[in-house]
C-alpha cells in the first residue's frame, strides 16, 4: 500500500495517508479532527 497526499476540506491541511485504489478507509485530519478528507489529484500535486 502506498501513501498519497490527502487534503482536509475544513482546514486545508495536506497530509499523507495510506492509500489503495478501491479500498475505502476512514481518515481523520490530525490538525482539526475533521473526517472530510479528500485525495489530492495528481494534476494538483504537479502545480505545487
Amino acid at each position: 500500500m502506498e501513501e498519497k497526499d490527502f487534503k482536509c476540506l475544513r482546514c486545508g491541511a495536506v497530509n499523507k495517508f495510506p492509500y489503495e485504489k478501491g479500498v475505502m478507509m476512514e481518515r481523520q485530519c490530525p490538525k482539526c479532527g475533521s473526517n472530510s478528507i479528500r485525495l489530492v489529484k495528481e494534476k494538483q500535486e504537479e502545480k505545487k
